[in-house]
């Protein structure tokens, strides 16, 4: 049982930055991948990015891809996701997601994620 838990969401400016935290208990943190991903209203979710078990392979949408990063604090049971020159599209609850292989062959695809949080609320203004 993995139970994951975000951070930091809120209101941000176009251009400015935003870190986004992702708190995990249960399982031994440092045994599994994590994701983040995101649903806009009237959309479906979407895969944002992802890193490997120790953070040594991270995989990004391309739509994020130079703007966010993705990384993790294994002594902190954390995950994070850093977003820099965040745009009005990239508004959306944004969710952290546990996927219990250590390195996911198939990053992007949600149903490979076995736990979720909550989901933390992202504005970004014009």
């Amino acid at each position: 049982q993995v139970t994951l838990v975000e951070s930091g969401g809120g209101l941000v400016q176009a251009g400015g930055s935003l870190r986004l935290s992702c708190a995990a208990s249960g399982r031994t943190f440092s045994s599994y991948s994590m994701g983040w991903f995101r649903q806009a209203p009237g959309k479906e979710r979407e895969f944002v990015a992802s890193i490997s078990w120790n953070g040594g392979s991270t995989f990004y949408a391309d739509s994020v891809l130079g703007r966010f990063t993705i990384s993790r604090d294994n002594t902190k049971n954390t995950v994070f996701l850093q977003m820099n020159n965040p745009k009005p599209e990239d508004t959306a609850v944004y969710y952290c997601a546990a996927n219990l292989a250590r390195q996911p062959n198939h990053p992007g695809w949600g149903a490979s994620y076995a736990y979720w949080g909550q989901g933390t609320q992202v504005t970004v203004s014009s």
